[in-house]
């Protein structure tokens, strides 16, 4: 790893050169700190169709997925107190899963195939999120089913609360629960990105 010094020149530098020579210089950074194992969670941003969505991911797998209105600064924040402060942008390590996505939006992908690290979820939510992709693609499913294929028929409530709370939003379908009259209920990405999904998945 660069020294203090030799970091605080290069920046220096870099900013002199411009915008191309402090991206060469953050891949540098992220390179070098995965390689020395300094990296904990390694995040890019990617556009999507229901908005710009964070991807962060440890070195066990994706480990959330954020909208913009859930304020992206903010859930850094949160997963640099909650996890580790060693958050970096490093986006090599989120490939597959910007890969994935795409490939989702474009139709071409109906199930996601990524490691996922699940330590921001324990409980009964966990337990409801883990069963979501039961859900199949292009279906949808009330509260009250999910609760039932969670082993807690009567805790409706909690599958609400647990979709709210969805860490891995899109990858872990929680927009395939709606309420048991049909209409479409809440979304931590707003109600918009929620239609948008299951259009999409309807197409």
């Amino acid at each position: 790893m660069s020294t203090s010094d030799d970091l605080h020149r290069d920046l220096t530098q870099a900013y002199a050169d411009g915008p191309a020579e402090l991206s060469t210089l953050r891949a540098r950074l992220a390179t070098e700190a995965e390689v020395e194992g300094l990296l904990d969670i390694a995040y890019r941003i990617v556009d999507s169709p229901v908005g710009p969505l964070l991807l962060a991911a440890t070195g066990r797998g994706l480990v959330r997925v954020a909208y913009r209105r859930e304020d992206h600064d903010t859930v850094l924040q949160s997963l640099a107190d909650r996890i580790s402060p060693r958050v970096l942008r490093a986006p090599a390590r989120l490939d597959a899963a910007a890969r994935q996505l795409e490939e989702y939006f474009e139709g071409a992908r109906r199930a996601f195939d990524l490691p996922l690290d699940w330590q921001l979820s324990a409980g009964f939510r966990a337990a409801v999120l883990h069963r979501l992709p039961d859900i199949d693609y292009g279906r949808t499913a009330s509260y009250a089913a999910v609760a039932a294929l969670a082993g807690k028929p009567k805790a409706v409530r909690a599958v609400g609360t647990a979709c709210a709370t969805n860490p891995l939003p899109v990858v872990i379908p929680c927009h395939r629960v709606v309420r048991s009259d049909g209409s479409l209920g809440g979304y931590l990405g707003g109600i918009d990105a929620k239609r948008t999904l299951l259009t999409l998945e309807n197409a």
